[in-house]
C-alpha cells in the first residue's frame, strides 16, 4: 500500500491542475483537484478505502458516500471494511423508487461517511442530514483532502467529527 507521503506526491501528480476555476462552494480557486483524475486509478482507490476503513471506529455497521465523487470511495472503503454501503443522491430521482438514499440503511446503524474534497463541508453536511433524517448516527465524516477553508470548522460546528487522509499543506499546494 502507498504510504502517506507517496500518495499526496501520486494524488497531487494525476489531479492537481492550475488555472481558473469555480469550485462547488462558489468560491474561486487558482487550483484544482479533479477527483475523478485520482478516484479512478486502482492504487490509489484502494489505498484511499483502506485508510477510511481503517479511521472507522468500533460498531460502524455502514459506509456511505454522497454521489458522484463520494460512490467509489465510499464502495472502496467498504470493500476494505468488508460492510455494506449506500449512496446518498444530492436530489430525489424523479422516477423508480425515488429515493434520496439508495442501498440499505436501517434505523440505528452507525455510518462512516466518506468525502473526496472537503472546502465548506457543504455537500457532505447535506448527506449527513439525509443519514441523521433516516434515523442513522453518523460516526465520523472522513475526507480524503482537506482543502482548509472551512469544512473542518463547518463540519464539527454541526456536531460531526471530521477527519481527513490529507491536507491541502500536506499536499504541498
Amino acid at each position: 500500500m502507498l504510504s502517506k507521503e507517496d500518495l499526496a506526491s501520486r494524488i497531487k501528480a494525476v489531479a492537481y491542475l492550475e488555472g481558473d476555476f469555480t469550485l462547488r462552494s462558489g468560491r474561486k480557486s487558482k487550483y484544482y483537484l479533479d477527483k475523478y483524475l485520482f478516484e479512478t486509478q486502482p492504487d490509489i482507490l484502494e489505498a484511499l478505502g483502506a485508510l477510511m476503513a481503517q479511521r472507522r471506529s468500533a460498531g460502524v455497521t455502514r459506509i456511505a458516500g454522497a454521489e458522484l465523487g463520494g460512490v467509489a470511495l465510499a464502495a472502496a472503503a467498504a470493500l476494505a471494511a468488508k460492510l455494506p454501503f449506500f449512496i446518498v443522491r444530492n436530489q430525489k430521482k424523479d422516477y423508480g423508487t425515488s429515493k434520496l438514499i439508495e442501498g440499505a440503511i436501517v434505523p440505528g446503524d452507525r455510518v462512516l461517511l466518506v468525502e473526496d474534497i472537503a472546502t465548506t463541508g457543504g455537500q457532505v453536511l447535506e448527506a449527513a442530514r439525509v443519514i441523521t433524517a433516516a434515523g442513522a448516527h453518523i460516526d465520523r465524516i472522513v475526507a480524503v483532502i482537506d482543502r482548509q477553508e472551512g469544512a473542518r470548522e463547518n463540519i464539527e460546528g454541526a456536531g460531526f467529527v471530521f477527519e481527513s487522509i490529507l491536507t491541502r499543506q500536506e499536499m504541498g499546494i
